[in-house]
């Protein structure tokens, strides 16, 4: 048994019924004893981490047994201490009355002191065991969080890496991949609040964030004679650009494990789709409307937003109110009216600070 845990409260307004009690528990438990449903509260107040155990009379005057539990219920108590109601009372409607208020066990007097001391006895086991695997299970989840919070830490570590060398390659600051997951995260936190229809959860959210990261590894195939091109591309060359899309599906298929199935197909989708639009003029593949996937909607319109305030070397940048008067106005291509919503609503949020 816990040491800490080694008394029992006895309750009963009957001087005779706490002595009887007393002599049956007192040469293995630390005995305390209160007259009132009143002092035993107080009791309880004071000595929570020692008492084991509460054997509680029914009847007694000010607050009876049944207010005693009442009160231990609403104070979290009942979680933490077994009560046992004592009384002379037989009835089935008493037996269920005392279980409907949080009793443990009920022992009917009088006393018969071989079944009292085992109930009792049991009862501390029971709950002392219980705490004991609650304990370990608390443990066990502490320590596996934390282990999934660093594999996540450094999963989108190595994730930053590869997206922030494909982004160096294209000419493109590293800081673009954490302005996509962060645009990415209030754009999808702003659906889920104003659009609960979409089902968005919060790990739903974070995950889509972060496969965000990904949307352009495909590049890392495109030449550099159209990656780096300044100026407008030719139409070969845009269909060239263009397959970066597919490729970067073919490099994620090429991965022999994916320790979470949703995130790789967020990963695949944002990938292929980030560049279709709502009206189907988008590509690879001109899907339209909600045919697109959620994530590639939301992670497109985090690019564009991204590309167009920020210099490329195609095109200078352009300030935060140009950027969003050319995608309100459909400039950029066509979103979906609840995304644009959405975006209106954030806009000054994922405003850039000047440099």
């Amino acid at each position: 048994m816990n040491p800490k845990k080694n008394s029992v409260l006895i309750v009963d307004d009957e001087e005779l019924n706490r002595a009887i009690l007393s002599g049956m528990l007192g040469s293995r438990y630390h005995i305390l004893e209160a007259a009132t449903g009143t002092e035993a509260l107080e009791i309880l107040a004071r000595e929570t981490d020692k008492i084991a155990i509460v054997l509680l009379d029914i009847v007694m005057p000010v607050l009876d047994g049944f207010g005693v539990l009442a009160s231990m219920r609403e104070s979290g108590l009942l979680e933490q201490i077994p009560v046992v109601l004592i009384t002379v009372e037989s009835s089935e409607e008493t037996t269920l009355k005392g279980y409907d208020f949080g009793a443990s066990d009920i022992i009917n007097k009088p006393f018969n002191p071989k079944i009292v001391t085992q109930r009792v006895e049991n009862l501390i086991q029971l709950f002392l065991h219980r705490h004991h695997l609650e304990s370990l299970v608390s443990q066990q989840t502490s320590i596996l969080k934390e282990q999934s919070d660093r594999l996540k830490r450094s999963s989108n570590f190595l994730i930053d890496t590869l997206s922030t060398v494909v982004e160096f390659r294209s000419g493109e600051s590293g800081q673009h991949i954490k302005r996509m997951r962060g645009i990415t995260d209030v754009l999808l936190k702003k659906l889920s609040a104003r659009h609960p229809e979409y089902g968005l959860t919060a790990d739903q959210i974070e995950m889509i964030s972060a496969a965000a990261t990904l949307h352009d590894i495909g590049k890392i195939a495109i030449p550099d004679s159209v990656l780096k091109k300044p100026g407008k591309l030719t139409e070969e060359e845009f269909d060239t650009m263009k397959q970066h899309t597919v490729m970067g599906c073919e490099i994620l298929q090429t991965l022999d494990y994916v320790q979470n199935e949703e995130y790789f197909d967020y990963c695949y989708e944002i990938c292929r789709h980030h560049h279709e639009r709502w009206d189907g003029r988008g590509y690879p593949d001109g899907i339209a409307g909600d045919d697109i996937p959620l994530c590639s909607q939301v992670v497109g319109l985090a690019d564009v937003y991204d590309a167009l305030t920020n210099e490329r070397v195609y095109k200078p940048a352009y300030s935060h109110g140009e950027a969003v008067t050319m995608i309100r106005g459909g400039e950029c291509g066509c979103f979906s009216p609840d995304l644009i919503d959405c975006f209106m609503q954030v806009e000054g949020c994922i405003k850039r600070p000047p440099e």
